[in-house]
C-alpha cells in the first residue's frame, strides 16, 4: 500500500489500519509510538474537563462535543454485540472513534472479556475496560437495542437497562462521573426524542432510588440532540 504524501491522508490511512487490525499482541515499541501519537492528537483537539462544566440540574450536565476528548470518570461506548469495536475504516460511529483514540489495547481488552464470557454481549448490559489513551479513566461498553419498523415497549426497556447497567457498574468501580452518548440513536434507529426521554428519566430515577451522587454528562454531537436534551433538562 502506498503511503500518501499529504499528512491528513496519512492520518486517515493510519486510522483505517487501526480500524481493521484484529486483536493481537503488539510490541512495546509500537505501543510507545502509538500512545504518544494518540495522546498528542487528543491534546491538539482540546480536552474538556467535567470540572469546567456547569450542571443544568443537580448532578446532570449537557455537553456537545467529541466524547473522546472528555476528561471524566468514564465515557459510555455504544458497542455492538461482538464488543470488538467498529471494523469499517474511518467510519463516523462513536464505537469507531473510541476504539481509534483509545488505541489497539482497547480491542485487545474487549476481546479478552468476550473470550472469558464465551458468547456475544446481551443487549442492555454493560462491560468496563480501561480507557488507555483517552483522557477519561474508563470506558463502559453497552449494546443498545436495534429498532425495527416500529418502536416497542421492549426496545424502551432495553435502552433503559443500558443506562441502569452502566450506572451500576460505574458505582461498583467507584467511578464518580459518567458521560453517556446517545445510545442506539445512530445506525440502531432509536428515535432521538424517545431515546433522550428514556435517558434522562432513567438516570434521574436511578439517582433517586439509589441515593447516588454520581454525576452524569449527557453528551451530544448534533445540534438537534442538544435542543432535545435542553428541553428535557430545563
Amino acid at each position: 500500500m502506498e503511503i500518501p504524501a499529504d499528512e491528513q491522508q496519512q492520518k486517515q490511512l493510519l486510522r483505517a489500519l487501526f480500524n481493521v487490525r484484529m486483536p493481537a499482541p503488539v510490541s512495546a515499541e509500537f505501543l510507545e509510538i502509538q500512545d504518544a501519537y494518540l495522546q498528542e492528537e487528543t491534546r491538539q483537539k482540546g480536552i474538556t474537563d467535567i470540572a469546567d462544566l456547569t450542571p443544568l440540574q443537580e448532578g446532570l450536565y449537557l455537553w456537545q462535543g467529541d466524547i473522546t476528548t472528555l476528561r471524566c470518570g468514564a465515557i459510555v461506548n455504544a458497542a455492538n454485540s461482538q464488543m470488538l469495536g467498529c471494523f469499517r475504516p474511518n467510519h463516523s460511529c462513536i464505537d469507531n472513534a473510541i476504539h481509534t483514540y483509545a488505541g489497539v489495547q482497547l480491542r485487545a481488552a474487549c476481546a479478552e472479556l468476550m473470550e472469558q464470557q464465551g458468547c456475544e454481549e446481551e443487549t442492555g448490559g454493560a462491560k468496563i475496560t480501561p480507557a488507555f489513551n483517552l483522557p477519561c479513566d474508563y470506558v463502559l461498553h453497552t449494546v443498545g437495542p436495534v429498532v425495527g419498523p416500529r418502536l416497542t415497549a421492549e426496545d424502551r426497556e432495553l435502552l433503559a437497562s443500558c443506562y441502569r447497567s452502566c450506572l451500576a457498574l460505574a458505582e461498583q468501580n467507584k467511578i464518580q462521573s459518567v458521560a453517556f452518548c446517545c445510545i442506539s440513536t445512530g445506525v440502531f434507529h432509536f428515535p432521538s426524542d424517545n431515546a433522550a426521554e428514556i435517558a434522562v428519566s432513567t438516570v434521574k430515577e436511578y439517582r433517586k432510588q439509589t441515593h447516588s451522587e454520581i454525576e452524569v454528562i449527557f453528551n451530544v454531537f448534533k445540534d438537534s440532540d442538544r435542543q432535545i436534551y435542553q428541553n428535557l433538562l430545563r
